[in-house]
């Protein structure tokens, strides 16, 4: 479906077209180089770089769950990445990764939040920089009324990217009509580990599998101009199958295995986020991973995103991997490591890590290409021309998708049954039982 300036073609079941329009915010008397949009999106970058103030320029760099009312819009006035709507810390701990949802929250409800929280950002803040609104859609978009698809792993079992892409597809509409731009999915770790606690949300153990599927997700929803974000880069899969443990993983079996499905997703998917892990690699952790986001990503395969971590990840340098003394050197090494977005549960987790973005003590080509980074997202978003979804056009694309027949048809694809047909194992006819052998035999 091809992205128009103003609004998205998008299609329904019955392969009816239906537009989503974004209203235009209202002209301002100064018109800067960067609100001109006949501008190359890299001169935009540059003159609105040139007015940010550090402070300005570090809430680019910080995302959170949340929403802006009233009673908080004050710790907002320079701006912030975005937020992940109606979604808060179940107690606000730094530590705490948990999200409460607002489960009873329609569609509609939900756009109209996320519109009037980026109407404060738009005509409140001194620059008027829009907010992305991000949110998990791993197998269905996690808000009320959202259709559930088979897990991850089931879309690996069918083997067939073509309904993978629709399943995408369907998925990619329920966010538009609820005013999310980017979503932090898929993952595309490898499953080296039956015994590890995620693998039903990879695409299996196979890295030219786990790719092609992957690819097929990623381009449904790039081409409707929705930020996907693989993840978690890289290898999450400690010993024994536990989650996040510290990796000892040789370079040659990185690059041979955990590594090939996101080089595709980014070369051939056109994903322009990813999410690093919480584990260390090689003594480093990977949120502050010199060799893993600024050699391998960014200069080798010439990433052009931006990127961010895991919810809480980038303090965990100085209170798990022990590489940094405390919470304001994570934040510095996490930046001119690689960095570029700072996921985190609270707003009031800002003042942990910002100290040295303001004092001086990151260069400033660090912060600002990262800040570079985030803004070529929202300009390529088209979020400064047009920063508002129509209520009564999401609407229209909620009542004409009817996502359960695809939900259906992807979970009768995705059952296998094992055959041996036409006895392509030498087995007797007589056998009565055959035993599996092995680690990961069950």
């Amino acid at each position: 479906m091809p992205f128009i300036a103003d609004h998205l073609l998008s299609e329904d079941n019955s392969g009816n077209t239906a537009s989503i329009t974004f209203s235009a915010p209202a002209a301002n008397d100064t018109i800067y180089p960067y609100k001109n949009a006949a501008l190359p999106v890299a001169a935009r970058v540059k003159d609105l770089l040139s007015r940010m103030t550090p402070e300005e320029k570090f809430w680019q760099l910080f995302m959170i769950p949340g929403s802006v009312d009233t009673s908080n819009e004050s710790k907002y006035k320079n701006g912030i990445f975005g937020f992940q709507f109606s979604a808060e810390s179940s107690d606000g701990n730094t530590s705490q990764q948990i999200l409460k949802y607002n489960t009873s929250e329609s569609a509609v409800s939900l756009l109209k939040k996320i519109n009037n929280t980026q109407k404060y950002f738009v005509e409140k803040t001194r620059l008027g920089i829009p907010i992305i609104a991000f949110d998990e859609a791993l197998h269905g978009i996690v808000r009320e009324g959202g259709t559930a698809f088979p897990q991850s792993i089931a879309f690996a079992a069918t083997f067939d990217t073509a309904m993978v892409a629709r399943v995408a597809n369907a998925i990619a509409l329920e966010a538009q009509a609820r005013g999310i731009r980017q979503i932090l999915s898929p993952v595309v770790n490898i499953a080296s580990d039956v015994r590890w606690g995620r693998v039903e949300e990879t695409y299996g153990e196979d890295p030219y599998l786990s790719s092609e599927i992957g690819v097929a997700f990623v381009k449904a929803f790039e081409t409707k101009n929705i930020i996907t974000t693989p993840k978690h880069f890289l290898a999450n899969t400690g010993d024994g199958g536990r989650d996040s443990y510290p990796i000892h993983y040789n370079e040659r079996y990185l690059e041979e295995i955990h590594l090939p499905p996101f080089k595709a997703l980014f070369q051939r998917g056109g994903a322009r986020s990813v999410m690093t892990s919480y584990n260390s690699i090689d003594g480093a952790p990977a949120s502050a991973n010199d060799w893993l986001l600024n050699q391998k990503l960014k200069k080798e395969w010439g990433f052009k995103g931006f990127v961010i971590s895991d919810a809480g990840a980038v303090g965990g340098a100085n209170v798990l991997h022990l590489t940094t003394k405390d919470y304001p050197a994570s934040g510095a090494s996490s930046v001119i490591n690689g960095l570029d977005v700072i996921f985190q549960t609270s707003v009031d987790h800002a003042t942990l890590f910002n100290p040295h973005f303001l004092d001086g003590t990151v260069d400033q080509k660090f912060i600002d290409s990262a800040v570079a980074r985030v803004l070529t997202a929202k300009f390529e978003l088209g979020l400064f021309e047009n920063p508002y979804m129509s209520e009564s056009k999401a609407q229209q694309i909620l009542d004409n998708a009817n996502h359960k027949l695809i939900a259906k048809q992807a979970a009768l694809e995705s059952i296998v049954l094992l055959k041996n047909q036409n006895n392509i194992l030498p087995l007797s006819d007589k056998l009565r039982s055959i035993a599996l052998i092995g680690t990961d035999a069950t």
